[in-house]
């Protein structure tokens, strides 16, 4: 049963897992981060209100977490195969992986940016700093450790997504939990790819949580 054909496959399967997750992770926060400081600072209470603006990047984000992982991953099978060519397999789950990560990741960010004590930002709002200047050196300075423990968070999550994809060909242990565990009745090999599952998440957030922990000003 454990042949050494078995063991690879199961190497690979943690090596495609952790390669969807970390690059949908860093995909998601390069458009997620700059949405999540739009959504703060366009808000009513944010530095520069702009309500229209506000209400467009909310409704995309609610319109997007709202689809399961599953239906999104099927809705963007023509996006991802006019980006890549293909629709299955590690390289294009991340396309579908990314979409469902950037509403996520935003509203993380947005939350974690409106935990930033207001007098910190009068303050510096009446030492003269422009609205820029407030969101690097204030906001997204003050607020992160917040922002690292809702990356730990976002990116379990994403693993998570990633294991589902599994269910249509996404690759990873996902995949091999699906192909042996369900259709092949060896429960041996889907309990293996769950207990590694479980074991990834883990190291993401004790990881995750001891960054935080380091950089939390209040320790």
């Amino acid at each position: 049963m454990w042949t050494e054909q078995v063991r690879e496959m199961i190497l690979n399967g943690i090596l495609e897992t952790l390669y969807m997750t970390v690059v949908s992770t860093v995909c998601g926060y390069i458009f997620g981060l700059p949405m999540g400081v739009l959504l703060c600072v366009s808000d009513k209470d944010g530095l520069k209100p702009n309500a229209v603006l506000y209400k467009i990047l909310d409704i995309i984000a609610n319109i997007v977490r709202s689809i399961p992982f599953l239906i999104l991953l099927i809705l963007l099978i023509p996006f991802t195969r006019f980006i890549l060519g293909k629709s299955y397999g590690s390289t294009a789950t991340i396309v579908p992986l990314t979409v469902a990560a950037i509403p996520f990741i935003a509203r993380m960010v947005e939350s974690s940016l409106k935990e930033v004590d207001s007098g910190v930002i009068e303050a510096a709002t009446a030492m003269g700093a422009g609205n820029m200047r407030i969101i690097f050196k204030v906001l997204l300075v003050e607020a992160r450790t917040s922002l690292i423990t809702g990356a730990t968070i976002a990116i379990g999550t994403i693993l998570g997504y990633s294991a589902m994809a599994g269910a249509v060909g996404g690759g990873g242990l996902g995949d091999i939990a699906v192909r042996y565990g369900y259709y092949r009745y060896q429960t041996d090999i889907m309990i293996v790819t769950v207990i590694l599952l479980i074991v990834i998440v883990q190291i993401f957030q004790s990881v995750g949580m001891l960054i935080a922990n380091k950089l939390d000003r209040r320790r």
